[in-house]
């Protein structure tokens, strides 16, 4: 049972019918490992530490540099030079301090990452390269864990899930090894609240997901376009050819 502080602080979402008592239990038993903490990464640990997630364990390995401040807003100026999963602990200890947050500030090898993916009830990919995107997305199938991945640049974004259930698609469903070398946002540029938008949705259908809501986002791939002010939602089918999931 939670707790009367605990119903005090998330009584606005248990007053939804579709998280109530039960779900808001569920969220505080739950973990979720978050790839990156840059643009997308920031946002969507925040509200999931706001929404009163149990742990969160944060993985990156770079430090916060000046030309990060315009979209990462988890970081703060007087941390610049600090490694971003430091940083990031001491914001979402101030945002909420019943949140567990464990970090991980260097670069995972292969068998320490499924590790960690395999013992997360579900990994956000937040990560900003298509081969660490592969990678996370490889060792989601592996071990039967639901993943949330976003990308954004420029004025423009897009979000999926994958669930492993029968007949849901992964990430590679989608890309192949040929995107490896495509433009980055240090290449194009990115406008902040565009990563803000695809890292909250992050947090939301991470919620969703934990309180038992996958109908909903099950093979679906969201497109953002911030120019235009627009979604679009395309029903993505499982490629029985695919080279991660199709086994």
């Amino acid at each position: 049972m939670i707790d009367p502080q605990q119903v005090l602080r998330y009584d606005r979402q248990i007053k939804l019918s579709q998280i109530g008592a039960e779900g808001q239990q569920k969220i505080s038993q739950s973990s979720a490992l978050i790839i990156g903490m840059g643009g997308l990464g920031s946002p969507a640990a925040m509200y999931l530490a706001a929404a009163g997630i149990g742990k969160l364990v944060i993985s990156d390995y770079d430090v916060v540099e000046e030309s990060n401040l315009q979209r990462q807003i988890i970081h703060r100026n007087h941390q610049l030079g600090v490694l971003k999963t430091q940083s990031a602990q001491q914001t979402l200890a101030e945002l909420n301090p019943h949140c567990r947050v464990s970090t991980v500030d260097y670069e995972l090898a292969e068998q320490e990452m499924r590790q960690y993916v395999k013992q997360a009830d579900i990994v956000l990919d937040c990560s900003d390269n298509f081969e660490t995107r592969f990678r996370v997305n490889r060792l989601c199938v592996d071990t039967a864990t639901p993943l949330v991945s976003a990308a954004a640049i420029r004025l423009e974004g897009q979000i999926m899930s994958y669930l492993p259930e029968s007949g849901c698609p992964c990430y590679q469903c989608l890309y192949n090894e040929q995107y490896e070398n495509v433009q980055t946002c240090e290449m194009e540029g990115v406008l902040g609240p565009v990563v803000g938008v695809l890292g909250t949705m992050q947090a939301l259908i991470t919620l969703l997901i934990l309180t038992g809501h996958t109908q909903e986002i099950k093979g679906k791939l969201w497109l953002f376009d911030g120019m235009n002010m627009s979604w679009q939602q395309v029903k993505l089918p499982r490629n029985p050819q695919c080279p991660v999931c199709s086994n």
